[in-house]
């Protein structure tokens, strides 16, 4: 009778294996899924001979190496660390955007063709109702606290890239 036991946990230990083996690969193929993006969008971008497109794309795809290359996550590059690149591009962006005097009309448009190429790409952020069930679903024991520092220091780390700073930092407050 052990024998039947041994080999059903066998064959279970067996398709366990092969259930992490699945998983491993999967998540190694869409690690590089957005960074895969870039590079086609912006080869496309070439033969459609969209400059500025081309422009916007390249310097997205240029950051994603570079970071990636001081990271030491070279040939695997985590779907989290390009989405942290696009949205830094994004506020950099956005911020020569609202620094362009007005009368520059021509560098305004430059700026905004970018700005809307980059968001494009951009991970979809979370909305206020979101962001409030989210808290008070995981963090109900932290919030009781009162204590905004701490609040925030393990709220920040869960919700970043999925959610605005300054929105999280609004409604923690509201709890406080």
């Amino acid at each position: 009778m052990s024998d039947s036991t041994d080999d059903g946990s066998l064959s279970e230990r067996i398709e366990s294996v092969k259930n992490r083996a699945i998983i491993e690969v999967f998540e190694k193929e869409m690690t590089n899924m957005l960074f895969e993006t870039l590079q086609k969008d912006m080869i496309a971008a070439m033969k459609a001979h969209d400059k500025p497109r081309k422009e916007a794309i390249s310097a997205l795809v240029s950051d994603v190496k570079k970071m990636a290359i001081d990271s030491g996550n070279r040939e695997e590059i985590p779907e989290d660390m390009v989405n942290q690149v696009i949205l830094k591009s994004l506020k950099t962006a956005q911020e020569q955007l609202d620094a362009c005097p007005a009368e520059r009309t021509d560098l305004k448009e430059e700026y905004q063709f970018r700005y809307d190429v980059i968001k494009e790409y951009a991970p979809k952020m979370m909305s206020e109702e979101e962001v409030r069930a989210y808290l008070s679903e995981n963090f109900s024991e932290v919030l009781e606290t009162k204590n905004k520092g701490q609040i925030m220091k393990a709220v920040m780390p869960a919700l970043k890239g999925k959610a605005e700073g300054k929105l999280i930092n609004q409604i923690v407050a509201e709890y406080c």
